[in-house]
Parts: C-alpha cells; sequence; structure tokens
C-alpha cells in the first residue's frame, strides 16, 4: 500500500504518518526528516538545503525527487510506504507516478489533514524540539513538565528556525500556493480522502485509520 498525507505545516502530518506507518505496518518516509539528516551530516546536500529551510522555502524538486526515489527503492520499501511531506507540488506528483509505474506500483490514497489557517499558526508558533531525542513539544497544548527540558531525557529543548513567527507566515504562503493544486490533482484521480486535524492526536489517527478502510 502506498499512502500520501497532504496538509500545511503544522496539521500533524509527521505524527500521524507514524502512527498510519506503525498500524499498517509500513514504511514512513519524511522528507523533512531526509533534508535535515543531511544537514547534520554535514553532506553537500545537507549545506544546500540548509539555506531553503531556514528561509522557509520548498528545496528544489530535482533534490527532493532524487533523495526520496533513492529512499523508496532500498528492500525495506517493498512492503509499502506512507509519503510524509511528499510530493509537495504537481511535478514531484508527477515523478512520483512515473517512478512507481516504472516498478508496476501506484499510489492506493491520498490523506488531506485539513486544519483551520488560526490553529495552524498557534500549534507552528508554540513548538519546541528536545535537541537530543527530537520529542516534540508545544508551548500550548503540550509542554514539558519543567520549562526548556526534555520529559524523556532531559535534553535541551531548541525551537526549529523555520518556526518562528514571520518564517511560519512565509512557510504557509509557500504551502498554499505550490502543494494546495495537488487536492484537486488528486482529488480527480479519485484517491483523494479528506480528513478533519482537529482534536487530540488519537482521535485524528483513528479518523485516518476509519477513513483508509482498515479502521474496525
Amino acid at each position: 500500500m502506498y499512502i500520501i498525507l497532504l496538509g500545511a505545516p503544522g496539521a500533524g502530518k509527521g505524527t500521524q504518518a507514524a502512527y498510519v506507518a506503525q498500524e499498517l505496518n509500513l514504511i514512513h518516509i519524511a522528507t523533512g526528516d531526509l533534508f535535515r539528516q543531511a544537514v547534520e551530516q554535514g553532506t553537500e546536500l545537507g549545506m544546500e538545503a540548509k539555506s531553503y529551510m531556514e528561509k522557509g522555502i520548498l528545496g528544489p524538486d530535482e533534490i527532493t525527487i532524487r533523495m526520496v526515489l533513492e529512499r523508496i527503492s532500498a528492500p525495506d520499501g517493498e512492503s509499502g510506504v506512507i509519503f510524509d511531506g511528499f510530493p509537495r507540488n504537481l511535478k514531484q506528483a508527477e515523478a512520483l507516478d512515473e517512478a512507481l509505474a516504472q516498478q508496476d506500483k501506484a499510489i492506493d490514497k491520498v490523506v488531506y489533514i485539513k486544519v483551520s489557517e488560526e490553529e495552524l499558526l498557534k500549534r507552528l508558533s508554540g513548538r519546541w524540539i528536545c535537541r537530543n531525542c527530537q520529542a516534540p513539544y508545544n508551548a500550548i497544548n503540550s509542554p514539558p513538565k519543567v520549562w526548556g527540558k526534555c520529559d524523556r531525557c532531559g535534553g535541551e529543548l531548541y525551537q526549529r528556525p523555520d518556526d518562528t513567527p514571520p518564517v511560519i507566515k512565509q512557510r504557509l504562503q509557500v504551502y498554499f500556493h505550490e502543494t494546495a493544486p495537488l487536492i484537486d490533482f488528486y482529488t480527480q484521480a479519485g484517491k483523494l480522502l479528506e480528513v478533519s486535524g482537529e482534536g487530540s492526536i488519537d482521535e485524528m489517527g483513528k479518523r485516518i485509520i476509519t477513513a483508509l478502510g482498515e479502521g474496525n
């Protein structure tokens, strides 16, 4: 099974993709994580990606497509994949369809997590990450027990450069300009499922599983 999760920054794609991947035994591929790993490792690709990430601008299609296609060609991708943060635009969607078709595969379903812009701004501006274990926190919805310290490992919490208010607004503008047309693209293909992104993480996860026809 090949599934795509669509949604604006802050919609909860990463959390829900991990949940669905575990429930359905799929590989979770997040382009954001692939880029961040490349930055941390100091690769040539990582250094190039860093300048885009800090400005809230999407990485070039060629780089993103190459990274993702290499990842899905790995042996563990045979059982199926859930794509988180990819494709971001029509060019990437077409490249993905073409690559899968060459392997006699295709996207099965596309889940669009719909969240109001007001809620997105609130979620993103309050998001903090543990520098050690990458555990996520939110100043409003899920704060740490001791501010600035991770509940799990005691690591320092920090805010990503792309989670500051000016960059958040830029990210949302980029998303709605480049990614929103994918909703029409997959609707016309008869593959789009729209799910509300409001409510708790568990509620959202169950909603997605049910929409995919995998719920009890």
